[in-house]
This record gives structure tokens, sequence and C-alpha cells, in this order.
């Protein structure tokens, strides 16, 4: 990426502000990731996270349901993480890779689904009373076949909420699996004592159909979650599924193909028409263009030819290339993304905690309701089987699994369809955040505008050859790499002018260059320089103080004559604004957002800048140097306003990260791990438009979290007075259950439907 300030002064190189990184480790201080299997609710993620934090050197714990994992900061020691993991296993859970879910191969849609099938098989025999009742048939099996056909519901099919149940309690904690077991087995042996205890030639009510079908219901719907959360993985799934598992190497026997494993930075790589690349690197021969859509959601190919940048797992079009390494592995952008949508869906927002110290107490209060629903029952007169069955609903119907999943799904659906739009969330408090935006600030150069000086205006004396001089001007800076000079080469390029011959150059740091072109002395320069050696403009100094009027970077084209220097031409260097600057501050505005732009240029270019793109003179911020731009977010802030900064990553990296969002225009292979650090909001191309559609996903998705959390709540607040006053049976509250949970997840998954705003 260009010096985005370089052209403010003529050739005056401006230091850059080194990259701004938001580490979340110290040098004695490790990240460590672990997938945690058989977490089932709420209850879960907080037990797990009591066990992780009792772990000596640990100093923060996020358990995430959703993505079923741990992330955990640790003081580093020997053996750490083996202590970890031991402290998940004696808390009841299974650990395992930290990607586990990611890496396996995807399984069918009816994968794990064999004891659902089993347990509806077992269950729907004992149901038949209950359907016959309404037709009005009085079917009854007897109680010793019901009896065989619950039991191995009971204790094979719900063994898994036992051995959970059973560590909960261990760690003097609850679960939605305590709650199932004791529900489900309660039932079960008021069914076995009702039937034992009857009179002979009698058939007493049972309610073994009532525990078989919760058990199978509470599996149905586990089995349903977790197809649904193999959706919100898509995204991760389908960016682990660009890069090839082999690569086309030029060795010193010519072309083989090798494990990608095996490539090195530095190493020549072919890559055939239709081919992904599987690294990234720079094109050294072939012309081809390139599908770059997995990173920038652009859907219009690119063209690569020599010294063109390729990231891996972008597509090759029609032409065969030849590309020297330049990244592998953890260092390539697409690994780079993979990790940041990770860390994305891994994230606790904000609003979790609240559901976090609800369901640290939820369980024991539920217990706690229960007992007094059997007790209170039982006080009123009624049987005891009565008591029982209003107690075991209340146990039933509480199950607090919706609630661990409302937050962290919408999270992983928001997340994932705005990565493939090419809007990569960082973390979930920018995600939170940015739709409470009031404010969004701008920089001009390399967000608004292209970021690239242009030459706007040669202007020549009357009756002077323009076509020459312009073309004397391209000679003397054709040597150069700074900006300016590009520019007027590039001009003369597209003019398809013909250079003559430069014979010697000597450049003077910050004020210009001197060279020979045909044997007469030439120099171009900067004004200061200009007026330092005393040339006289002539009928150049009209136009020149126009031109300064506009805000231009003004340059001067002089001739060494026997009388001094002589003013030739004036050279005007100008940035363009991007198409879609526009239209993306009016859209901004119509979602009542005020809109700023701070630059570093002189007042008079920020202003005419802004004009260009419909900003108002109060809302410019000019002259401001990379150092100060946070200083002016943070007044922002102080005045009570919620701070969106679009930058592009490099100069603008205080800003992005003291801004309450900071949002990045990443430059593909050039400024993107800048931008990744220092925003919690990367836009992986230039269109501005994707500020107010990342906006716009962080309301949809907030919205979503605030559904899911009303829709788990409201199972829970409506249905346990339901079932304490007598209202429910066991069948509708282990339905109910199940119902919340997929509903929440559904939910979630609408996200995936959300397309950016045109």
């Amino acid at each position: 990426m260009a010096n985005k300030h370089a052209y403010c002064e003529p050739w005056l190189h401006f230091l850059t502000v080194p990259p701004m990184t938001t580490p979340s480790t110290s040098a004695d201080t490790l990240r460590i990731d672990i997938g945690i299997h058989g977490m089932t609710c709420a209850s879960c993620v907080g037990r797990a996270e009591r066990a992780l934090k009792k772990v000596p050197g640990v100093q923060e714990v996020s358990v995430n349901l959703a993505t079923e994992s741990a992330r955990i900061l640790v003081n580093a020691s020997e053996q750490i993480e083996a202590r970890l993991r031991r402290a998940v296993r004696d808390a009841g859970y299974e650990p395992v890779a930290a990607n586990a879910a990611i890496d396996a191969p995807t399984p069918s849609n009816w994968a794990g689904f064999a004891p659902v099938a089993l347990g509806l098989v077992l269950s729907l025999p004992l149901m038949l009373p209950m359907l016959g009742s309404l037709w009005g048939q009085h079917w009854m099996l007897p109680a010793w076949l019901q009896f065989a056909l619950a039991t191995p519901v009971q204790f094979v099919l719900g063994a898994r909420f036992y051995k959970a149940g059973w560590h909960s309690l261990k760690s003097l904690s609850g679960n939605m699996d305590l709650l199932v077991s004791l529900g489900t087995t309660a039932g079960w042996a008021l069914s076995v004592w009702l039937w034992l205890s009857a009179a002979p030639d009698t058939m007493p009510h049972l309610y073994f159909e009532g525990s078989a079908v919760v058990i199978t219901l509470v599996l149905l719907g586990k089995w349903l979650e977790a197809r649904a959360k193999r959706q919100t993985t898509s995204a991760i799934r389908a960016l682990h599924a660009l890069r090839p598992d082999t690569a086309h190497l030029i060795g010193l026997d010519g072309e083989v193909d090798v494990p990608i494993d095996e490539v090195l930075v530095g190493d020549k790589l072919v890559v055939r028409p239709g081919e992904r690349f599987a690294v990234d690197g720079v094109v050294l021969e072939g012309l081809t263009q390139v599908d770059e859509s997995m990173l920038t959601g652009e859907p219009l190919p690119v063209p690569k030819t020599q010294d063109d940048r390729v990231t891996g797992g972008t597509l090759n079009g029609d032409g065969r290339v030849i590309l020297r390494v330049k990244a592998v592995g953890v260092d390539t952008v697409l690994a780079g993304i993979i990790r940041l949508v990770e860390d994305a869906q891994a994230a606790k927002a904000p609003i979790q905690r609240l559901v976090d110290q609800v369901s640290a107490v939820f369980v024991p209060v539920v217990l706690g309701l229960a007992l007094l629903t059997l007790l209170g029952w039982w006080a009123s007169g009624l049987a005891f089987e009565v008591a029982m069955i209003n107690a075991v609903t209340v146990l039933v119907i509480a199950c607090p699994c919706a609630l661990g999943l409302a937050t962290p799904a919408a999270i992983m659906a928001g997340t994932g369809v705005a990565a493939q739009h090419g809007i990569l969330i960082k973390d979930a408090q920018a995600l939170e955040l940015a739709h409470q935006a009031d404010v969004v600030v701008f920089d001009k150069t390399g967000t608004l505008t292209m970021g690239q000086a242009r030459l706007t205006d040669f202007v020549v004396p009357p009756g002077a050859d323009d076509v020459m001089l312009l073309s004397v001007a391209a000679a003397l800076q054709s040597g150069s790499g700074h900006p300016l000079a590009r520019a007027v080469v590039q001009t003369a390029s597209e003019r398809k002018l013909t250079l003559p011959a430069l014979t010697q150059s000597q450049t003077t740091p910050g004020k210009g260059l001197r060279g020979q072109v045909d044997g007469v002395d030439y120099l171009v320069g900067s004004l200061r320089w200009a007026d330092e050696l005393g040339i006289a403009l002539g009928a150049l100094a009209t136009p020149l103080q126009h031109l300064q009027a506009q805000g231009a970077t003004l340059a001067l084209l002089a001739r060494q004559t026997p009388d001094g220097l002589n003013a030739l031409a004036v050279l005007a260097f100008g940035d363009e604004p991007k198409a879609s600057a526009s239209a993306a501050i009016a859209t901004l505005r119509g979602r009542g957002i005020r809109v700023m732009m701070l630059s570093g240029d002189n007042s008079t270019a920020a202003l005419a800048m802004a004009k260009r793109v419909g900003l108002q003179a109060d809302e410019v911020i000019a002259n401001v140097l990379p150092g100060d731009k946070a200083a002016h977010v943070a007044a922002l802030q102080q005045a009570g306003h919620t701070v969106v900064m679009v930058g592009d990553g490099v100069n603008d990296a205080p800003a992005l990260a003291a801004a309450d969002v900071g949002m990045a225009m990443a430059n593909v292979g050039g400024g993107t791990d800048v931008a990744m650090h220092a925003a919690g909001i990367t836009l992986m191309r230039g269109d501005l438009a994707l500020v107010a559609a990342a906006l716009d996903i962080s309301d949809r998705t907030v919205a979503k979290i605030r559904q899911n959390l009303f829709w788990a709540f409201i199972y829970n607040v409506a249905g346990i007075p339901l079932a304490a006053f007598g209202f429910l049976n066991p069948v509708l509250a282990g339905a109910a259950m199940a119902m919340s949970s997929v509903s929440v997840m559904s939910n979630a998954l609408l996200l995936k439907r959300w397309q950016p705003k045109p």
C-alpha cells in the first residue's frame, strides 16, 4: 500500500505510523482453545467455566455453547494445556481439539438420528392410549409391556442424561441433564410403584409414556439443534474448503505435485486454469483473471499480470501462471480470515453476561420450585402421584437449553453471512456496538478517495508545446518511485507519449529533482523549492493561484537558461473520490447517522474533496496528523456519541483502535494484516456501501439475539407456572422444551438470508 499522505506536500516523505496491533497475549501469557463435547445448556457453560477458572494460572475463560469450545488466557507454565483438559474432563465433559467439529468431514443431514429413531419406535406404542382417546377409544397396553418399552428408553437412550447429571451433582451445580434425569426417573419410578402396588386384576394409570416420550423429544431436539449448529459453522467450513491439498512445484526435476504443507516461501508454483491458488504469492509469468469473491465479496474477476499479488484460496481463471510464494500456512491472508471468523464466533457478546448470571442460579431455583410444587399439591389433599407428575413437568419444561444458545447462535449466523459478503467481524463486541453508532468518521485519503495521486492539470504558457513539456516532465521522473512522479509517468503512458532520453538525474530529498534531457537542464519540484531558487512564474502566476485556491498539490517544471531558471509548466496533483462515496454518505444520513471526515490535508484541499462527496464544511476536520486522529475520536466519545471510525488500517490505526467500532478498508495482499489487528470490523473491498451494510447486519444480529432471548425466557417464564399449577403434562412440557431450542436456532439461521442493500 502506498504511503497515503506522501503527496500532501510535494517530494516530502512522511513517516508512516507503524501498524497498531492488539494482541490477546503477552510474552508470558498463552491463549489456549479447547473443544468441549457434552455441554447441553447455559448451566453447563457456567460449570465448565468455573472448573477451568480453578486451574492455577488461568486469567480469563470464555466458554461458548454454540461452538462447543473454550478460550482460555493463562500464564505460561509446564503442562498447562494438559491440566486444562483434565479440568474439563473432571467437570464431566470431553475435551477435544478446538476445531474438531469444523475439521471433521461434513456429516450427512441424518447423522446421529439412530437413537432418536429407536426412541420413536419404542415410545409410539406407549402413546396409543393418548391417541385413541381423541377418537373415544380406550387402548391400553399391559403394564409389563409398557415397562418393557419404556425401560430401554429410560436407561439406555437416556444414559447420557444420567452421566452428565451425576457429574453436575458431584460439582454441586445443575444443568439440563440433571433436570431431565430427575424428572423422567421420578415419572418412571412412580409408574413402577403404582404397577407393583396395584390390587390384583386392576389396571392403574401409569406414566411410562411420559418419561419415554420426554427423553425421545429431548433427543430429537438435541439432534435438530446439532444439525442447525452445523449450518451456523458453514462459513468457516467453506473457508477451510478453499485451501487446496496439493501444489504444482517447479523443482530441479521440473513440475511436481507436493503437499501444500511442504511449500516454502520463495518457491515457484504453477497454477493451472480453473485451480485455486494454494498460497499467497506474486505472479512471475502469465496473464489471467482471478475470482477473489471469497475474500472481497466482489463477483467480477480481477485481471492479474506480472508482479501482481495473488491470494491463497482465490480461483484462477483461464490463464496458466507461475508465481513466487510470499506466504504459507498461518501467515496467509486466508488463514488470517479464518482466524478472524473463528474468533468472532467464539467470542461472547456483552449481552451474554446477563444470560450467564441468570443461568448460574437457574437450575437450583427450578429444583426448589419443583419441590414446592410437589409439596403444595400433596398438602392440598391430592394424590401423591398427581403432585409428583406436576413436579416432573416443572423439571422438564424448565431446561435452559434455548437460553444458552440464544446469543451464540445469532452471532455465529450473523458473522458467517457477513463474511460471505466481504465483511469480517473481529469480535462480538464490535458486532453488538455497531448498530448503536450515531457518528461515522471517515478518513479521507484511501478511504473516501482512491488514495492515489493523479496529474489533474498540466498548465503551460500560451503558445508552448504541452505535449513536449509533459514528455520532458515524465522523462525527468521516470526513475523516481515517488507517488507524484509515478502519476506524471502514468499520465504520459496513458497518452502514449514517447519519452526523450534522460542523461543525468539528481534528487534533492523533500524538494524535487534536476536532470538533463536532450542536452537541456530541467528541474521539477515543489513551490517552496521554486521560491528558494527564485524561479520567475511569468504567465503561470495566475493559473497557479487558481489551482492553489482549489486545494491542489502543485509542482513546477523549469528550464535552466543563461539568465536563470524559467518556469515552463505548472503540475497539479489531486485524488479522486471513490465512486461509492457520495451514495454511501447519503445512505448513512438516511439511517440518522452524522457523517464526518478527518484529513491530514490542508483545509482548502479537504473542503474541496468534501464538497465532491457531499459533505458540509462543518463536517470536515483538516490538518490532522495521524497520531491526533485518535484524540478527535475520543472527543466525540466524550460528547456522548458512539463512534465508528472508517480508515485504511495503516495511518489510521490509532483512531481505529480508539473508536467504539473501527472499520478498516483492507487492501487485499497489502494492508489486510494491519486492518485485522487495528479494527473490530474489516471490509474486504473498497466499496463504501459496506459501511452501511456492516451497520445493518449488526442491527439485524442484535435484533435476533433479543428475539432469541425473549423466546428462551418466555418458554420458561410462562411454562414453569403452567406446569406448577397442573395445566401441562410431562409430554407437552418435553415437546415445548425441545421446540424452544429448535425455534432459537431456526430464528438465528434466518440471518443466512441477509443480503447487503445495493
